[in-house]
């Protein structure tokens, strides 16, 4: 029996009822074993799902060249040190690939600096530091935000934090409509013939509350929650004394996610290539996400003082940098190769409409 489902097992043994979000945080996160710690070539959803990334270093390059505009602003009006903090950093191809950009276009903003990684997982830190070797006097990695703010000359910093698929990975808790008791219930995990299986969780400590729709779901509506995706948020919202918190994700507004044609949720698994409905398998060697609600995190960035500055698609937000490099020389020729990939990156039958991006900034 392989490690990791004895972990979990253990767990299910001393609790009876574990739930989704703790199942789902030791499949993807657990030392070692989880999918993210053991698979080096897999990260984020790269090998079991495409991502932005795989298409080609244009998207590290747009986001690059954003960010250029934006930092400078930051230190002609801040002057004081600038970081560009991205969180879940994955291989750090994408890193790479903003950092090549900086390097060569944009060399003395290149030289003013900090690239920061937060990543946990010290075995993804050693893979990240193979990958961007090159770079390694100007990229620093921290285990958390509350290690940055310990290690950083200042609690706060000027900048920009982002992540790129991370929240969407976080740990989900699993809630079911019950019409005929009109209430909702929390799934967990407990063992059933030496199998995993569903079970309703007693006195959740978590709710739902959205009495406006409850009246019109279906029997059985699932929805998704992440206290840890808001909590991350809110921390990092936090860190930032100016500047921009920025996430790409695939998510829903709040009344996107209680759609009645969406009654089974978002939660899905991810294995060779194929999506599936089946989150109790193939422990540690799927991949699980759920979509990120975004206006929960919208709230929590606004309640800690940040102004949501846009909330787009990847169509919108990448053609609006397109049309900034088009009267940017600097920015290099645009080949068929960059054209090939725009199109991927923008096409709504590819990634354009999949993917979403909230900004805001202080």
């Amino acid at each position: 029996m392989k490690t990791l489902i004895k972990i979990i097992r253990r767990e299910i043994a001393a609790r009876g009822v574990l739930s989704f979000a703790r199942f789902m945080e030791l499949a993807l996160y657990c030392p070692v074993y989880g999918y993210y710690e053991a698979k080096k070539d897999n990260p984020s959803r790269r090998g079991d799902f495409y991502t932005s990334v795989s298409v080609g270093k244009l998207f590290g390059q747009l986001l690059a060249f954003q960010f250029a505009g934006w930092l400078e602003a930051e230190i002609r009006n801040q002057k004081s040190e600038v970081r560009i903090v991205e969180a879940g950093a994955h291989d750090g191809q994408l890193a790479g690939d903003i950092l090549d950009w900086l390097r060569s276009n944009r060399p003395k903003l290149f030289g003013q600096i900090k690239y920061c990684i937060i990543e946990p997982s010290i075995r993804r830190q050693e893979w990240q530091q193979e990958v961007l070797h090159e770079f390694a006097p100007r990229v620093c990695w921290f285990t958390d935000i509350e290690d940055l703010k310990l290690k950083a000359r200042n609690s706060k910093l000027s900048g920009i934090v982002f992540s790129n698929e991370l929240l969407d990975a976080m740990p989900a808790h699993r809630f079911s409509w019950d019409a005929g008791k009109k209430e909702w219930f929390e799934w967990g995990i407990r063992l059933e013939g030496g199998k995993f299986v569903w079970a309703k969780i007693q006195n959740s400590q978590f709710a739902i509350r959205n009495s406006q729709l409850e009246t019109i779901l279906p029997d059985g509506y699932i929805i998704e929650t992440s206290p840890a995706a808001e909590n991350w948020w809110h921390q990092a919202a936090n860190i930032l004394a100016h500047g921009r918190l920025i996430t790409i994700d695939y998510g829903f507004t709040a009344d996107e996610m209680f759609s009645p044609s969406r009654k089974h949720g978002t939660l899905r698994a991810y294995f060779r290539h194929h999506a599936s409905d089946d989150l109790l398998a193939n422990v540690g060697e799927q991949d699980l996400t759920a979509h990120v609600n975004f206006s929960a995190i919208q709230t929590v960035g606004e309640s800690a003082g940040l102004t949501t500055e846009s909330f787009l698609t990847q169509t919108q937000f990448l053609t609006r940098i397109l049309g900034k490099t088009l009267k940017d020389k600097t920015f290099g020729k645009w080949d068929a190769k960059r054209t090939r990939q725009f199109q991927t990156l923008t096409h709504p039958n590819h990634l354009g409409r999949a993917f979403r991006i909230l900004i805001q900034s202080r």
